[in-house]
């Protein structure tokens, strides 16, 4: 056991003490859970090989699965990259800081952990004021995956990184919510032309705008089976996942009430064989299952995709908290801005266990 210290820093003016006591922590190898605007992440330095092993061991993550580094400021990207392309620096120009993460050439300097031994490097400058501030004052990139035990649900309060990591990890960051509540776009800038390997809270949609073309979205960047290697976090083994059994039912969203009510069917179906179940789903049509006497956990509405990312994760966590339910069916979603992240997340939680109606 770890003992874990909780620190409370305010998110819009953060205390320039207390991120000096977390960098510390940094700084003589420990391990930090931080918020960004995505989730919370869980960070040691990045040129530290054996701070960035305790990230593995506290998670419990496999060390073939890469770490992003997560920087301040652009001097920092050419410190972990090399060979830096034309179309990285407009991309970050753009949209740093912020939920984008680029997958680039590695430089020397980056252990072979933080990367899983290859030759590339996950690279991020975060919105959010502290996690900013922690990197500033640590002095050195930080290497983070998400600050919760692998295959669990993205933590985006600092109360769910307690309950995975409490006693795993020297400190705990307390900011309150994150504001996006999934993790950021990653696009691997090192094919031509560029792949998407993991939606996020960054559309696709505007990333091609900037680009000029379109990015190569593979099946396991959909959600729709996993990677044969993980070139960046998200692409390899299940993510996201409930302790529940979850079960995503997908099928036409153009017409709205019939949609609902075939998931309805499948999920009585389940409930006559004996099974507890609750329902993801949209504010439009949670009042179809409340009618039928299943419980319901509210995502948000169609028209507001960004309320339904933000929410999801806790949606996911809050099934397992349910006393009365043994199982969920989530409806899907338009792969579309956010709603492409959205359906990524909820097929890996699954474990890809989809019925198409």
């Amino acid at each position: 056991m770890v003992e874990t210290r909780i620190l409370r820093i305010d998110p819009e003016r953060p205390d320039p003490a207390l991120v000096r006591e977390a960098a510390e922590v940094v700084r003589r190898g420990g391990i930090v859970a931080f918020p960004t605007e995505t989730v919370y992440g869980l960070g040691a330095d990045t040129y530290n090989e054996a701070a960035v092993r305790k990230v593995f061991e506290a998670k419990m993550r496999p060390v073939d699965n890469p770490l992003i580094v997560h920087i301040a400021d652009f001097d920092q990207l050419y410190e972990v990259a090399v060979d830096v392309p034309p179309s990285a620096a407009s991309l970050a120009s753009r949209f740093w800081p912020g939920p984008l993460t680029l997958l680039l050439r590695k430089s020397a300097r980056v252990p072979g952990v933080v990367t899983a031994n290859r030759d590339t490097v996950a690279v991020r400058m975060p919105a959010h004021p502290v996690a900013l501030a922690l990197i500033r004052e640590s002095g050195v990139p930080i290497a983070a995956p998400s600050a919760n035990l692998a295959g669990r649900p993205s933590p985006t309060t600092a109360e769910h990184v307690v309950r995975d990591l409490y006693g795993r990890v020297d400190l705990i960051i307390d900011s309150g919510d994150t504001v996006y509540g999934v993790e950021s776009t990653i696009v691997d800038l090192t094919r031509d032309p560029p792949v998407l390997l993991r939606p996020g809270a960054m559309p696709v949609e505007e990333v091609e705008r900037v680009l000029g073309e379109r990015l190569v979205i593979p099946p396991f960047a959909r959600g729709l089976g996993m990677a044969d290697a993980a070139l960046a976090p998200g692409m390899k083994y299940r993510h996201y996942a409930p302790l529940k059994r979850l079960t995503v039912v997908e099928g036409d969203y153009t017409n709205l009430d019939g949609y609902a009510r075939k998931v309805l069917e499948v999920v009585l179906d389940a409930a006559t064989r004996g099974s507890r179940p609750a329902v993801l789903c949209s504010t439009e049509t949670a009042d179809i299952y409340r009618a039928a006497g299943i419980r319901v956990v509210e995502l948000g509405p169609r028209s507001n995709v960004f309320v339904v990312a933000r929410n999801l994760f806790k949606a996911l966590r809050a099934i397992d908290e349910m006393p009365d339910v043994d199982e969920a069916f989530a409806e899907g979603f338009e792969e579309k801005g956010l709603g492409l992240a959205v359906m990524n997340r909820l097929r890996k939680a699954s474990g890809f266990t989809i019925v198409r109606v």
